[in-house]
């Protein structure tokens, strides 16, 4: 009966919201404030999976009307947490007693998110700790969701998305959302990136405990900090180091590594004490092949030398056009919206007429969507570089892009 009334709930929700979508597709008036009220408070409750999906379309900050995104972000930071007794079942399923293992674990949790919340914990030896506790019934409720996911996507055929797109993007999202199950794989994530940026001084990846870890139980040690979406009372000095750090790390693990951190929402970053930026998530890694880096690099190119013809080129090249037409009106107002954050010298992310531009886009990017089909990896690979640029510009960020860019466009050039 309970699994019945939460596909009810879902269901309902997601007619709502295609149903917003299809006024404003028609010229008419919706409510998206009061929509982004419901879903907020629907998905809160729910938890799950249904509500990760709705944290990843809260960074869509360039797609979506702004009272929408508001409500949504609230998920991010303000999400309900599940009671104390059942996350203490699942402490006891992992650890047995806990007296043995921990001193003291704070039944309050530290934080609350879709899959899972984290209660700070301190070892007999006195060492602090974080466990991450993922939900009780979390795997079935992840193929029923799913299940309702999958029905509510294909509300995406009336913006002209074919049914082969809805069905491959639905495949990717499923296994991502996943893989995100797996508190094993995401321990070897921690280890595997505290090794591997050990260099960068800036950057904090907390340590995991694999002892105290398990299926459902991910132990890391404390590290505090000021999460990123509160740093508007900081210094610029710190919030231009951080934003420097965030960008170079990226930088260096999509063009050395092939791989993406791919939950960039601002509640999986924080800041130190010492102005270090802290990546407390690593549930949703990614690799990124050469081919997709490659052609998007020749999509920059292309754009930066303002070049509608090439920029098609790369778009064919990513798999991201089809049909009759090149879109190249389009093409050219997305290349004088993008290059002034790739010119020689630090440009300013918080430049409201660049935000205004890429808004002005996207009912033009809707309208051409029964050519513009980028494929599913590639769409998500967009995404989590839109939500990393969202960063940025909460940072304020100055940034010189073109040093950053230029070596890696010539060897494109070659």
């Amino acid at each position: 009966m309970r699994e019945r009334g939460r596909t009810r709930r879902l269901f309902g929700l997601g007619v709502r919201t295609g149903g917003a979508m299809l006024r404003s597709r028609l010229g008419g008036e919706a409510d998206w404030r009061a929509l982004g009220e419901a879903l907020f408070e629907g998905l809160s409750e729910l938890k799950g999976p249904a509500m990760k999906l709705a944290q990843i379309v809260a960074q869509w900050d360039d797609l979506l009307p702004p009272d929408l995104v508001d409500e949504l972000a609230r998920l991010q930071r303000q999400a309900e947490p599940m009671p104390w007794e059942s996350i203490r079942r699942t402490l006891v399923e992992q650890y047995g007693e806990l007296e043995r293992h921990f001193r003291e674990i704070e039944p309050r949790p530290f934080a609350s998110a879709s899959m899972g919340q984290v209660h700070r914990a301190v070892t007999h030896d006195g060492v602090p700790l974080v466990l991450k506790v993922q939900y009780p019934g979390l795997v079935d409720t992840l193929e029923s969701d799913l299940v309702q996911l999958r029905r509510i996507m294909r509300l995406g055929r009336w913006f002209k998305v074919p049914q082969a797109r809805l069905d491959a993007l639905f495949e990717e999202l499923a296994a991502s959302l996943r893989s995100e199950l797996d508190y094993h794989a995401e321990a070897r994530a921690l280890a595997r990136y505290r090794l591997r940026y050990a260099h960068l001084e800036d950057l904090l990846i907390p340590e995991p405990l694999p002892e105290l870890c398990g299926p459902r139980v991910l132990a890391m040690r404390y590290v505090a900090g000021t999460p990123l979406r509160e740093l508007e009372a900081a210094s610029d000095a710190v919030r231009q180091r951080v934003a420097a750090t965030l960008a170079d790390w990226l930088t260096e693990e999509l063009f050395t590594h092939g791989e993406l951190h791919a939950d960039p929402h601002a509640g999986n970053f924080a800041v130190d004490d010492e102005g270090r930026l802290v990546v407390y998530d690593l549930g949703a890694v990614i690799p990124v092949p050469e081919r997709h880096l490659q052609a998007m690099m020749q999509l920059l190119d292309a754009t930066l030398a303002g070049d509608p013809m090439a920029m098609d080129d790369a778009m064919r090249r990513l798999g991201g056009r089809q049909g009759q037409g090149a879109p190249l009106a389009l093409y050219r107002e997305s290349a004088e919206a993008v290059a002034p954050l790739f010119e020689p010298g630090p440009q300013d992310f918080s430049d409201v007429r660049v935000h205004r531009r890429l808004r002005d886009l996207s009912p033009k990017v809707w309208a051409a969507m029964d050519r513009l089909q980028p494929p599913a990896d590639v769409l998500l690979l967009s995404r989590t570089l839109n939500g990393h640029y969202w960063n940025l510009v909460r940072l304020g960020a100055r940034l010189d892009m073109y040093a950053r860019t230029e070596p890696l466009l010539e060897g494109v050039r070659r």
